[in-house]
């Protein structure tokens, strides 16, 4: 790798690790697009750059789950009878996305699922529209059938879940602090799940850079999550210092962005 490649994928840790620990995004949302770019400038073909891109991104995620969790469980805000819960079926929503259908997708389509699930994310929580009192998170069948989703989307466009998690369980009453801190901990099954899938389905692909092992991109993996895992204590701490209308204000201004990006990125390619 090149010194200025180097500093590009420190940078991009940096942030993802930040943003992790704040929003429990998982840094997904942040990587994608930018490691799009990134690998498109180094003559990666747009269609196997997204989906280097999500891999790479989703791999990343189980360090950086790891950190953001410790900060947000010493304030005692993940709430471990929902991951119990959505945990399951977000292992077997990883392994079909991951091994089957991302394989599957073509990359121009799998950035567009990205910026709709995302836009659609942002809109929920920008609109702030209060749930109703009495609904609060489903039963075990219930929670299953929730985490295989959230497991699905995470793994077609590499981010670790909170884009789906936060807004679903704070729509069931949840509270966003919580929902957060919760999220962040269904990271690591998240990307456990989708990495080993994505080891499955990029099986015996021809590298595109050196350094690549199917569909990841190991120097990047390598030097974002130690980057990441340093500010994700961080952003934990950022988020608890902050009250919910700035908290929800910054989770949906940052998909909107991203959204855009990766928009353009699969019209483009249509």
């Amino acid at each position: 790798m090149t010194a200025s490649l180097i500093v590009e994928l420190l940078a991009l840790g940096l942030a993802a690790g930040f943003l992790a620990g704040l929003l429990g995004i998982g840094g997904g949302m942040l990587l994608v697009p930018f490691l799009t770019f990134i690998l498109s400038q180094r003559g990666v073909p747009d269609g196997p750059a997204v989906k280097m891109a999500i891999a790479t991104s989703m791999a990343t995620i189980m360090f950086t789950s790891l950190s953001s969790v410790r900060a947000h469980h010493q304030r005692g805000a993940v709430r471990w009878d929902l991951v119990r819960g959505l945990a399951p079926g977000i292992v077997l929503g990883g392994l079909l996305a991951g091994a089957g259908l991302f394989a599957l997708l073509k990359g121009a389509w799998l950035a567009l699922v990205f910026a709709a699930f995302v836009s659609f994310s942002g809109w929920q929580m920008l609109r702030n529209k209060r749930p109703a009192p009495s609904r609060q998170m489903p039963g075990a069948a219930g929670q299953l059938g929730a985490g295989a989703g959230i497991g699905l989307l995470s793994g077609l466009v590499g981010a670790g879940g909170g884009f789906v998690s936060v807004p679903f369980m704070v729509w069931c009453n949840v509270p966003v602090h919580l929902a957060v801190a919760t999220s962040a901990a269904l990271g690591f099954p998240i990307a456990l799940a989708n990495t080993v899938g994505y080891v499955i389905g990029g099986w015996g692909l021809a590298p595109a850079l050196p350094g690549t092992f199917g569909y990841l991109y190991l120097p990047a993996l390598a030097v974002i999550a130690a980057a990441s895992v340093t500010m994700a204590p961080l952003g934990a701490r950022t988020a608890h210092a902050m009250n919910v209308a700035q908290l929800k204000k910054a989770f949906a201004s940052l998909l909107f962005l991203l959204a855009a990006y990766m928009l353009w990125k699969g019209l483009s390619q249509l």
